[in-house]
């Protein structure tokens, strides 16, 4: 996980010395990270737009969704959590934790889904009956 983390950090090096020397982007920091995450995020929210405009019209929409919101914070918490272990040095920084973490969700999830449709199902299927 901290290989990934230093091989992460050195492309956006590679990136930053690529647009200040080769393009001649004379910027701050501050002005670089105001246009490059600027467009990184316009980008994101168009197709993130898109998607969900598309989801919108599923069944399912506000569970699905809700999922993808939380699995996005997920993400975010279970790698919080490495970088916190590699900085106290308490427990071992691994991408493969971080992956258990994620699995242990879906698998909760799935749990949780299948059950839900299960119960819709009966529910519907007594109904019809009455």
């Amino acid at each position: 996980m901290k290989e990934i983390v230093i091989i992460l950090a050195e492309i956006v090096n590679n990136i930053h010395d690529l647009l200040i020397d080769m393009l001649g982007l004379h910027m701050s920091d501050k002005q670089l990270h105001f246009w490059i995450i600027g467009i990184i995020g316009m980008v994101t929210f168009f197709i993130v737009y898109f998607f969900f405009k598309l989801i919108e019209k599923m069944k399912w929409s506000t569970a699905i969704t809700s999922f993808i919101y939380t699995f996005t914070v997920m993400v975010v918490l279970v790698f919080a959590i490495e970088l916190q272990q590699a900085i106290t040095n308490r427990g071992n920084m691994e991408f493969a934790d971080a992956v258990m973490g994620l699995w242990g969700f879906i698998v909760l999830f799935l749990i949780y889904a299948v059950s839900a449709v299960l119960i819709y199902f009966l529910f519907k299927v007594f109904k019809k009956k009455k």
